[in-house]
């Protein structure tokens, strides 16, 4: 029998898992992390700590499955989108941690794009008609302009699950997902980087990393010394496996357009797969891993959705932490249990998710996270569930931004799918049907996938029956009625706050200021 691993980097964790090549879940390991926020709405990690991760998960996972290492016979690797990406030097050592997808932190050269590059052009060779932080590209500016002295240092900028590979094979390139994904340098036209945007923008060529790969290619083998971490064989074939939501959508079986699926994780990632860019509707677009130059990945999405209920854990769960650590249930266990008798709108509860500004649909830095309607009645409970619907509230409005037909059913990943109260919560208010994949492990799933193709040892046609999706959970009708109320309120709310957003926002950076000009004197 052969196996294969798939590993994905994820914000908040590194999970790895090792399957046969016909579909059954062998092993898996996961190794969590934090997030690095030195300021608000800052988000970055020092590379070492997701290449610890990888190393770990992998090498627990190949000990946990107790398989022959030379029946292994590849590894597909994805990651977080990378945000700016590593800029590591000439001796490919970074220079300073990765701003990720969440820092938002690029508001000056965002404005600078949108009034000195021209914004036809940009969508024309981008697919991307929106000028935001969220992207890569304007973070790299960031660096430019704030750090020079590291900006000199910079060689190459290249993202996460790349730079892991790098440190497994010694070989570098970059996938077509990780590339477009940096938004305003990549052309989606000619699947290559665009030099007219790189001039424009004052980005060296020489700092965008070759080749571009599809997330089928072998990049390289295990070097003798991360075989001997990761208890394998040197040379077993790493393949690149993109950016993890892409490859949650492989894990899916989206190998063609149509199905839309919504990735929840730290951030969620709502999706359509086309083979042109869907333009115009404020959504992101970047090349899909499987079969990169025909087939594009069109998505919006909360910038914090699993984000938001970590941080509730993290910050107020502190008797359902202490019982898990002592052998009992998993923190969000005791919880989903605590919330699961709450009625729809947590007895006039409205959340708004916006804990780090937020990206499409509405595309806004200053957007605030927002508790609408407490009162004395209202418990850790009531404010869980809340958190839990707003959640949903910011999928149904992904889907109503999309503006197409999405069939019969909607396809639900990630964490949210281990509380079934949450999934019946995400029917109700969406008004769809919901379906999950029996077998946790979406991007993981993706990335054994395509290693699998990249190495011949599975074809499209073996890999049919591997991602059996379990029955459809119904909304229920009088449920689904109630949140309309309150989905209305949620979008009404943010309209009427988010002048009021940009009001703190202006009041905080005078407060820095003001700091600023105390330390400097």
């Amino acid at each position: 029998m052969k196996y294969l691993i798939g590993t994905d980097i994820g914000t908040s964790g590194t999970k790895s898992i090792l399957m046969d090549t016909e579909g059954h879940l062998i092993a898996q390991d996961l190794e969590e992390y934090d997030v690095l926020t030195p300021k608000p709405l800052w988000a970055e990690q020092w590379p070492k700590v997701w290449n610890d991760a990888v190393k770990t998960s992998i090498r627990k996972t190949v000990e946990k499955s107790g398989v022959d290492p030379h029946d292994v016979t590849g590894v597909g690797i994805s990651g977080l989108y990378g945000g700016s990406g590593i800029p590591l030097d000439e001796k490919m050592k970074p220079v300073r941690p990765c701003l990720i997808w969440m820092d938002r932190r690029a508001e000056d050269e965002t404005t600078w794009v949108k009034e000195h590059i021209d914004s036809e052009r940009l969508t024309e060779i981008t697919g991307n008609d929106v000028v935001d932080p969220y992207y890569g590209y304007t973070k790299i500016l960031w660096i430019k302009n704030h750090e020079p002295e590291n900006w000199k240092k910079t060689r190459m900028f290249l993202p996460p699950s790349n730079y892991a590979i790098y440190e497994l094979t010694g070989k570098v390139a970059i996938d077509h997902s990780a590339a477009g994904n940096l938004g305003g340098l990549y052309d989606i036209n000619t699947h290559t980087w665009s030099e007219e945007m790189m001039d424009a923008m004052g980005v060296p060529s020489s700092m965008m990393p070759l080749p571009i790969v599809d997330s089928t290619t072998v990049v390289g083998g295990l070097t003798a010394d991360a075989a001997n971490e990761l208890g394998l064989l040197e040379g077993t074939p790493v393949v690149s496996g993109g950016v993890d939501v892409g490859a949650a959508n492989v894990g899916m079986g989206v190998l063609k357009p149509g199905k839309y699926v919504a990735a929840i994780g730290q951030s969620m990632n709502a999706a359509l797969v086309s083979e042109k860019p869907i333009k115009g509707q404020g959504l992101i677009v970047w090349p899909y891993p499987y079969k990169s130059e025909n087939l594009v990945y069109n998505f919006s999405g909360s910038a914090t959705a699993g984000a938001i209920t970590k941080w509730f854990r993290d910050t107020f769960a502190f008797s359902e932490k202490s019982v898990q650590a002592q052998g009992g249930d998993n923190a969000y266990v005791t919880l989903n249990k605590e919330a699961k008798d709450v009625g729809p709108g947590s007895e006039g509860l409205i959340v708004l998710p916006y804990f780090m500004g937020e990206r499409a649909p509405i595309w806004n830095s200053d957007a605030k996270g927002t508790i609408f309607g407490l009162s004395l009645v209202h418990t850790k409970a009531h404010l869980y569930h809340a958190f839990q619907e707003a959640v949903c509230y910011a999928l149904r409005h992904s889907i109503e931004k999309t503006g197409k037909d999405l069939g019969e059913y909607i396809i639900i990943a990630g964490g949210v799918t281990n509380s079934p109260e949450w999934v019946q919560m995400f029917a109700d208010v969406t008004g769809y049907n919901v379906r999950t994949p029996i077998e946790d492990a979406e991007a993981n799933l993706g990335d054994v996938i395509l290693a699998g193709l990249g190495t011949g040892d599975l074809t499209t046609d073996s890999i049919k029956d591997w991602q059996v999706l379990g029955e459809a959970v119904k909304p229920d009708p009088a449920r689904h009625e109630a949140y309309n109320k309150y989905y209305k309120m949620y979008r009404k709310l943010y309209h009427d706050l988010v002048g009021d957003m940009h009001e703190l926002t202006n009041i905080e950076h005078d407060q820095e200021d003001e700091k600023k000009l105390v330390t400097a004197k």
